[in-house]
């Protein structure tokens, strides 16, 4: 049986903000690292085999929580990173609505692909899909600990148990320093064992109020 532990970043001040990071390149503040180092204890109790991360530093120093209590290494795959957001990176929610109108009420609405050079999600899932099913197949029977982001977690666990965009939406988001465990049986393929998983005690910010996703 392989596992893997889709596993969410730390929280930001754009997280904090609701100011839309896509791939903008935002550090771990206070609250994050105390997240990560409040959950990596959980995670290394599942005895995992190795650690695998987005390339942007947010994902990267949440998994570097984890690596200094297991002391496996941390390889980074630039396929994990998020949806690139295109010209919302930077900007606030409110911001988004006020500027783009058109493009926000599609994304609110569900569209997979709003506009505005947001990534459609079709391409996320694959990026996202194809990364995860290389991981898995490098390590077979192994634990496998993916630390990554909010929209590309929900967008590639879907990839892997073929949910529809549509399906998806009606999943709330994986909050910070949260994690969705996946394990590959046999014949029955990805199961979904669990979701949003995450350490008692220390505050999760959610995705911004009235969002589709984790931005």
């Amino acid at each position: 049986m392989t596992r893997l532990i889709i596993w969410r970043h730390g929280n930001t001040d754009w997280n904090a903000a609701n100011k839309v990071q896509g791939q903008t390149e935002v550090p771990l503040n206070d609250l994050g690292r105390e997240q990560a180092r409040e959950a990596a204890p959980l995670l290394a109790a599942l005895n995992p085999d190795a650690i695998v991360t987005s390339d942007l530093s947010r994902a990267a120093d949440t998994a570097a929580a984890l690596a200094a209590l297991t002391g496996l290494p941390v390889r980074s795959d630039a396929r994990l990173r998020e949806r690139y957001f295109g010209q919302w990176q930077g900007l606030l929610l409110t911001e988004v609505a006020e500027r783009f109108p058109e493009e926000y009420a599609r994304w609110r609405a569900g569209d997979p692909a709003p506009g505005a050079d947001v990534e459609p999600l079709d391409e996320l899932g694959k990026r996202m899909g194809a990364a995860l099913h290389e991981i898995a197949d490098e390590m077979p029977g192994g634990t496998i600990v993916v630390a990554t982001h909010g929209g590309a977690a929900r967008q590639g666990c879907g990839q892997l148990l073929g949910w529809d965009h549509t399906v998806l939406r009606t999943i709330g988001p994986l909050r910070n320093c949260h994690w969705t465990d996946l394990r590959q049986e046999g014949d029955r393929g990805w199961r979904l064992r669990a979701y949003n998983v995450g350490p008692l005690g220390v505050p999760a910010t959610p995705a911004a109020p009235g969002s589709a996703e984790p931005v």
